[in-house]
């Protein structure tokens, strides 16, 4: 199961490149969330565990809270309309946002995914946390009442009101979904604890 997780996560991720490539706001946001939410767990859970995984490789640095802040700091500053603008005019600057967005990605899930039954409690404010701030970010795009991206033409506000909608939905729900599953994993070791 985990090998055929990793292998499922790596062929998603040329479909969020491929989209991303494509321009416009949904495409980049389309890229972003498979990137994090979707190849990113994938992968982290394939390799869990292994000499591949950066939790087990670094147990100090690759902490659930301090990948949620690297993880917010990385989507946020990618979603600044100058670095928006560039990386949508130089594919060399694509590929360093992409990469930046799977690597931030995976480092979160992996500290989430490898914590023992010591961390398990900050694996669970990190994911939410992390819903919370995709959540803000996606309808501060979504709802913003001008266009932030103007690089993207005529149409830019109904693209980037769509790519807000993307992120709440994948990105809000998939750490939403993975936070409330990781607390119910926490509360029934306790109960088995206690029982």
């Amino acid at each position: 199961m985990r090998r055929a997780a990793t292998i499922a996560g790596a062929a998603l991720l040329p479909l969020g490149w491929a989209a991303a490539a494509a321009g416009g706001m949904i495409g980049h946001m389309a890229g972003h969330m498979i990137a994090v939410a979707v190849a990113a767990p994938l992968i982290a859970w394939g390799i869990g565990g292994t000499r591949y995984d950066p939790a087990r490789a670094l147990p100090r640095a690759v902490t659930p809270m301090a990948m949620m802040v690297v993880e917010l700091a990385v989507v946020w500053g990618w979603h600044v309309p100058g670095l928006r603008a560039l990386a949508d005019a130089s594919v060399a600057v694509l590929v360093v946002e992409q990469a930046m967005f799977l690597a931030a990605g995976l480092l979160l899930w992996a500290a989430v995914l490898g914590t023992g039954p010591e961390r398990r409690a900050g694996g669970v404010g990190a994911l939410l946390l992390t819903s919370m701030h995709m959540t803000l970010l996606g309808a501060l795009i979504g709802l913003a009442p001008r266009p932030l991206y103007t690089h993207h033409g005529a149409d830019a506000l109904i693209d980037q009101q769509i790519a807000g909608v993307v992120m709440l939905l994948v990105g809000g729900v998939a750490y939403l979904l993975g936070g409330l599953a990781m607390l119910g994993r926490l509360l029934q070791t306790r109960n088995e604890a206690i029982a």
